[in-house]
């Protein structure tokens, strides 16, 4: 039996035991209470995507979780004052549906939840400070919901109309744009229909200049994709608006076009079969087909419809349009590729040069015409339309300019004769937040027949959930609310007359675009957050959470920021100054889930190999963005190795705990500060899975030193065991304050700061290698002098005097003295 089997035989390492005692200790110590530090410390923000109370917590959560805490643990041990929050994203479809399954008030069954997902935060050791915690669910906090929607709704960046909306047909509400995944519900997999209702939207076009301006803040602090994602969502287009005059129709058509160089080309215009446009444009002598084909498209979501390899349909709408350029009468069709939201729901049609024109064009045996000359192949011999700019041609006194010069000649042209300008557009539409929903927060607008839309008063907000009301459900559009008889007839606000409350509910995306805002002061009353609190925590420093809320929760978050700098209650533009993003926990290569048999319960593995083992598993698997395939790693590793950390800190001599490190032996000193110094690099660039095998590598010079080196008497060891339990606690914090303990050192690892090293440990004494092709001497390298011969091989390859010296050459052996002499052996010619 090796000394470290044989050492503390009679006690064992139970990574169960003391999470109920530690969670006690931090709770009366205050330890995670960010105002109890001293105001003079530099503060930092630290915020995870907060969670939604389906269940107890998952897999996805542990992830998280636990890189969020290691992070706020690492700040706060680095002498920050660090507020690190928790609440709960707690309205919203999923927790309804559960509860009308069931025949409850979803009340119960969300608040049932977030209690249990509270206590498996406990057992997990998240450093939350508790007194942050609210519920999205509460009145006291959708109180400014409401608040915030009136705001908006007072300067005009809240209004209603009727739209085409995404409808589930068997969850029974609109879902937005993002909701809708391959043309189905994300929720429940349903076939998503097109149904036209009367809606609530924000007006975020009005701030989509701003949106993609302000991202210059973020560049060097989020990850470029999430930026690249969301300046494609906003999709900034520069061109012209062109009027085409409808034969038969005192109003002309406005249509957006990019590439107004083209416009000699236009053989045919396009109208969204679902817009009021095509509705009138539509001769009674085509009625009957057009009304078919729009009934077909009820059935098909708009992502299906913008799909690029979705063969393109329509119907001709007995109308013609004419091109102002030429005075050509060109076919109105209606097709399914063209949408009624986007822009004016109208298009010229330039086959030759836009492929899902030329698409369509094939489709129904229309006509294409080159009119600019790319270089390339024509549509008729490829079947690709030639996108690019060139020079014109058939296109009258413009042919032989250049695409960039004739476009501006064509719009100034077309200004001067009224029928077009310069324009700018967005690929961003307005944020439709209408819910047919009971567990939402209620829209604070009355209907009058005699005033209008008229605004429920501040002094009567919150407009509070009616205990009824949450079980009828409407194929027709109709909210839950509106059951509520006694809660939906109030008499108005400005006249007094009978009337009745808006029945829709806000998207949950409200809650979730301005939580992190109240977290400072969840209890302030005097309006939505406390303005102390955000001056003294706002920005947040550290915002963690999944890419697949780039084009949805960040963009909103980011939208309505703005609104409140512009309304004078924030002095900031950004809400968060760094995104981290996690990657998924999958099984087997796919997204876990009862339907696959491949889901694995959380509390199963905490059951099995404790808290701290799970969340270093989870960290250790890999970069935090990356996914982690459950299959591929086990928390054995992980309880392995925590056991030899506990089992260290019980070998470290007691009689150690006021000895000066610097008596002890200056190798084992060495290697422990490098490797402090490597962890602190690692965890400062939030390459936590690299300092935790930093963390690893230190047990293993620790180990050795007691086993077969200078012994647990050495002062040395103690330190090395002391800085290693400090930086432990950030992964594992249950054992760290075990291990803490153990050593003697009282009374919470937590206020034990994290270590530093040395300079004069971590530096490196260098030696020069000499470095020879073929056995003559080529160039010469500095080098540490316990440089591993493969470090050493790779320096003298990318020597540029030994590759210049090889002009190419095939190297048949290196042979490597490290740490001074090298040999680069080349192959015969």
């Amino acid at each position: 039996m090796s000394r470290e089997e044989s050492a503390h035989v009679e006690e064992s390492y139970n990574p169960h035991a003391s999470v109920d005692r530690w969670q006690k200790v931090w709770a009366d110590q205050r330890v995670f209470e960010a105002e109890g530090l001293p105001d003079d410390r530099p503060r930092s923000y630290v915020v995870s995507m907060f969670p939604y109370p389906s269940g107890d917590l998952h897999m996805g959560h542990a992830e998280v979780y636990s890189i969020s805490d290691g992070i706020a643990r690492f700040l706060r041990m680095r002498g920050m004052n660090v507020l690190h929050p928790i609440g709960w994203d707690s309205f919203g479809l999923p927790a309804e549906n559960a509860a009308f399954k069931r025949n409850l008030d979803p009340r119960d069954w969300t608040y049932r939840n977030i209690e249990v997902q509270a206590e498996s935060f406990r057992k997990l050791g998240v450093s939350f400070d508790w007194r942050t915690r609210f519920h999205t669910s509460d009145p006291e906090y959708y109180r400014w919901n409401q608040w915030l929607f009136l705001r908006m709704f007072e300067r005009g960046l809240a209004y209603r109309r009727s739209a085409p909306v995404n409808w589930c047909p068997v969850d029974r509400t609109v879902l937005a744009n993002e909701q809708v995944v391959a043309g189905c519900c994300e929720r429940c997999g349903s076939q998503v229909e097109t149904r036209d209702l009367t809606q609530w939207f924000f007006r975020t076009t009005a701030y989509a200049q701003r949106l993609l301006d302000d991202m210059s803040e973020l560049k060097e602090t989020w990850p470029a994709d999430v930026l690249a994602m969301q300046r494609n969502w906003i999709g900034r287009s520069e061109g012209a608006h062109i009027d085409f005059a409808i034969v038969g129709r005192d109003e002309p058509v406005r249509v957006f076009t990019t590439r107004p160089d083209t416009i000699f080309g236009v053989t045919f215009f396009v109208v969204a079969a679902d817009s009021p446009l095509a509705d009138e444009l539509c001769a009674p002598q085509r009625r009957a087909e057009f009304e078919a084909y729009r009934a077909g498209l009820r059935t098909t979501s708009e992502a299906d419809r913008l799909a690029t390899d979705r063969p393109k349909t329509g119907v001709f709408l007995g109308r013609y349009a004419i091109n102002p350029a030429n005075e050509e009468q060109i076919p109105i069709y209606a097709a399914d590729y063209v949408l009624a939201s986007y822009g004016t729901g109208a298009v010229m049609a330039v086959p030759a040069h836009d492929q899902r024109d030329l698409d369509f064009a094939r489709a129904l045996g229309l006509p294409v015409r080159v009119v600019v000359d790319t270089g390339q192949p024509e549509p008729a011999e490829t079947g690709a339309a030639t996108s690019g700019g060139g020079t014109l041609v058939r296109s009258r006194h413009f042919d032989g300019m250049s695409s960039d010069v004739a476009a501006a000649a064509i719009v100034r042209e077309l200004a001067e004769r009224g029928f077009g300008e310069p324009a700018v557009t967005y690929r961003l539409r307005d944020w439709l937040l209408s819910r047919q929903r009971y567990w939402g927060t209620p829209i604070p607008i009355v209907h009058c027949e005699n005033c209008g839309e008229v605004a429920v008063p501040d002094e009567e907000l919150p407009v509070r959930l009616p205990e009824s009301g949450y079980q009828l459900r409407s194929d027709t559009g109709q909210s839950p609310l509106a059951s509520a008889k006694d809660w939906v007839e109030v008499a108005c606000p400005s006249c007094g007359q009978p009337a009745h409350r808006d029945t829709d509910t806000m998207d949950t995306f409200v809650d979730s675009s301005w939580y992190f805002l109240r977290y400072p002061n969840p209890h302030y009353q005097d309006g939505p957050f406390d303005p102390a609190g955000i001056q003294r925590w706002l920005p947040v420093h550290e915002y963690i959470g999944g890419k697949e809320h780039a084009t949805g929760h960040l963009m909103y978050a980011r939208f309505l920021t703005k609104v409140l700098h512009d309304l004078g209650h924030l002095p900031f533009v950004e809400p968060f100054v760094r995104l981290t993003n996690q990657g998924q926990v999958i099984m087997n290569g796919k997204a876990m889930s009862k339907s696959l048999g491949n889901l694995v319960n959380l509390q199963d593995q905490i059951a099995q190999y404790g808290p701290d083992a799970v969340r270093v598993t989870m960290v250790f698997a890999g970069p935090p963005e990356e996914d982690i395939d459950w299959a591929d790693v086990s928390p054995t590793g992980a309880v392995k190795w925590l056991t030899r950390v506990w089992r260290l800190a019980g070998e470290v001599d007691p009689a150690t705990i006021d000895a000066d490190p610097a008596q002890g032996d200056r190798d084992v000193r060495q290697a422990v500060h490098r490797l402090i110094n490597d962890a602190t690099a690692m965890m400062e660039s939030k390459r936590l899975n690299v300092a935790i095998a930093r963390l690893m590598e230190l047990t293993s010079v620790l180990r050795r030193a007691v086993d077969r080196g200078c012994g647990p008497a050495d002062p040395a060891v103690r330190e090395g065991t002391e800085s290693l339990t400090r930086m432990l606690s950030c992964f594992a914090p249950f054992t760290a304050e075990e291990a803490w303990e153990r050593l003697g050192r009282q009374p919470s690892v937590c206020w034990a700061g994290w270590p530093e090293a040395d300079p004069d440990l971590v530096a490196t004494e260098t030696i020069t290698c000499i470095v020879q092709v073929d056995g003559k001497l080529r160039d010469r390298i500095d080098v540490p002098v316990d440089v591993s011969a493969d470090a050493l091989r790779s320096l003298a390859l990318a020597s540029q005097k030994v590759r210049h010296v090889l002009q190419g050459a095939a190297v048949a052996n290196v042979i490597v003295r490290p740490p001074r002499v090298v040999n680069v052996v080349s192959a015969p010619h």
